[in-house]
């Protein structure tokens, strides 16, 4: 918590990059900004969080539209995020209608101090720092602090309304844009998850021809024979028998109204099945599924060992299980944290999964932000989840071989090959990664594939979803055998912490909103989970606990880990008979580096400012 002194006013870094997207070709500077409140949104296109932030952030640009504008800070995490090509795709893919600065060397963000993604930073119209937030949920706080600086500097006179320096891109033609996944229908057709059109698009067997688009193309979750959804991804097929009883044929996993939508294929007929349309955050995540409440579903596959669609909930790192024909959801694996920890699946740590295929005793899945492949397997204890690929949180590359040293970088699909070989979608390094279970064994099968995110198995080929390409392609032709890469290990360039060994305090910094407090009627309104990578990295001080201040002790003779932060918030209305109340929560993978000279405080701003800070 932060203390209630005053504090030195701190003018905003100027903006620092490579150069700008969404402005024509000009350079932005907060010089020529001055009358303008400004909305510093520091994000990298692979985080599911800053995915959440750019939605959130919409109908408030809509809002403030002639005295605010929000500038995207795109500082990459993933080699590939730095390729701008790459980052201008992403930015028409998720619609992101607001100036980006391209700042691939962290150049920006470390001028700013920033620790997560996503963080939000607020600057006032005379071109100071007024406000921070890192992390999801911050919407109606943004929205009061933007009312008190609009009032503040209109009654000064310091504040100028009319257009900011966006201008809108050309709009591209293509019968696809950016194509998530893909399945096989019955009838032998192709049904893709056109995310950019934000619709299903059903296609020959050849892949190319368009037979019929189901839902209008807008964003929007519309049921029925007109239906609308909102950048869809994953598709499961259910068993013909399963699907006679329920009514419909597919399971799509409709991404940002984090919903599950049920799929007639005779008609195209479309109906929710799942969710609420809210985004969870905290509370149950078990019981009658169209009461609770989902996170960014991603992908879908039936799996019989789990007798349900399984369903990778990219938005909190977990896996959950939906039962058509009794409607319910579960939580199937994970505890929220995002990190690589294998073991028994209720305790297991999952980072953003992303892909999943399923074989008859092993369900495969794609975790993205760990760069890693991995398998859940029923046992005699149930579940359990193991590691095939991947290192950790910040460990990356393009390198084949053993399994236990071969790299990945951000994989998004997967697909089980005829052999049983598993078909890897390695997307930021446009390629198409093999893992052969038998051998333990890593190769390439294709190259130079634009960002490939799905796969499917049509008559034996292996059909690929090039998103960044719009097109499905079939990059390994019959016969094409295997190669191996002997590539270089990669590590995030975001530079460590240091931390001093032995007892350190970790604050995580919260001050409610103007016009809010602490909702503190059912008791605590803070949590506070701490674990890390290695976890002898923590002495003392992980697990979880009310309040967001820790005393935890660091190793000596561990030079270096990660600390895994999880915190949230509830705060409400001060004057309201029904208060509306609302819940922050962010999630930081703190890379540190001990050090005997390193802090003794760590401070992570999730809601206002540190007033401790120098």
């Amino acid at each position: 918590m932060t203390s209630a002194k005053p504090r030195a006013r701190v003018r905003a870094p100027e903006l620092t990059g490579r150069g700008w997207l969404n402005t024509g070709g000009a350079d932005v500077k907060l010089a020529d900004l001055r009358g303008k409140v400004v909305l510093l949104d520091f994000w990298t296109f692979c985080c599911i969080n800053c995915l959440h932030v750019l939605d959130e952030l919409r109908p408030i640009e809509e809002e403030f539209a002639d005295v605010l504008v929000t500038i995207g800070v795109h500082s990459p995490k993933f080699t590939h995020e730095a390729d701008p090509e790459a980052l201008r795709a992403a930015v028409e893919r998720y619609e992101v209608h607001h100036p980006v600065l391209d700042d691939p060397e962290l150049g920006t963000w470390q001028q700013y101090a920033v620790r997560a993604w996503p963080t939000l930073v607020l600057v006032d119209p005379e071109g100071y720092v007024v406000h921070v937030a890192a992390g999801e949920g911050h919407a109606e706080a943004l929205r009061r602090v933007i009312r008190e600086v609009i009032a503040e500097h209109d009654a000064k006179g310091t504040l100028h309304r009319g257009d900011g320096p966006y201008v809108p891109p050309p709009a591209p033609e293509t019968v696809l844009r950016f194509p998530a996944k893909a399945i096989r229908t019955p009838s032998g057709s192709v049904l893709v998850a056109d995310s950019g059109r934000h619709s299903l698009a059903e296609l020959d067997e050849s892949g190319e021809d368009l037979l019929r688009r189901i839902g209008s193309g807008a964003r929007g979750r519309a049921d029925g024979d007109a239906p609308t959804f909102s950048e869809p991804n994953g598709l499961a097929l259910l068993p013909p028998e399963v699907a006679e009883r329920v009514g419909y044929d597919v399971v799509v996993a409709d991404t940002v109204n984090h919903l599950l939508r049920g799929v007639r294929l005779a008609d195209g007929r479309v109906s929710t099945v799942a969710g609420t349309g809210n985004q969870w955050r905290d509370g149950e995540t078990d019981g009658p599924g169209l009461e609770v409440d989902l996170t960014s579903p991603w992908d879908v596959v039936w799996w019989p060992p789990a007798n349900g669609v399984v369903v990778a909930m990219a938005g909190n790192h977990t896996i959950g299980l939906f039962d058509p024909l009794s409607g319910n959801v579960s939580r199937f694996a994970g505890t929220t944290v995002e990190g690589l920890r294998d073991g028994a699946a209720e305790q297991a740590f999952f980072a953003q999964t992303s892909g999943l295929a399923a074989a008859e005793d092993r369900l495969w899945l794609a975790d993205s932000e760990t760069s890693a492949l991995r398998w859940i397997a029923k046992g005699d204890n149930g579940f359990t989840v193991h590691t095939a690929i991947g290192e950790g949180l910040f460990d990356f590359g393009h390198r084949d071989g053993p399994a236990k040293q071969a790299l990945l970088q951000h994989p998004l699909g997967l697909a089980l090959l005829p052999d049983g070989s598993v078909a890897i979608c390695d997307t930021y390094n446009g390629a198409v990664r093999r893992y052969d279970p038998v051998t333990d064994e890593v190769s390439t099968l294709a190259t130079d594939v634009a960002e490939p995110s799905g796969a499917v198995v049509v008559d034996g080929e292996l059909v690929v979803v090039a998103s960044a390409a719009h097109r499905l392609e079939r990059p390994v032709p019959p016969g094409v055998s295997a190669r191996l890469v002997a590539g270089a290990a990669q590590q995030v360039r975001r530079l460590p912490t240091d931390v001093t060994p032995g007892e350190i305090e970790l604050v995580v910094v919260f001050t409610p909103p103007p016009g809010e407090k602490l909702d503190e009627r059912y008791g605590p309104p803070t949590r506070l989970e701490i674990t890390s990578s290695p976890p002898e990295l923590l002495v003392e001080g992980a697990g979880a606990s009310t309040g967001l201040s820790r005393r935890v002790v660091i190793a000596e003779g561990i030079p270096s880990g990660v600390l895994h932060v999880v915190a949230q918030a509830a705060s409400c209305d001060v004057e309201a008979e029904h208060p509306v109340c609302r819940l922050a929560r962010q999630d930081w993978g703190v890379p540190v580096r001990v050090d005997q000279r390193g802090l003794r405080r760590l401070p992570l701003v999730m809601g206002g400012m540190d007033e401790q800070a120098e």
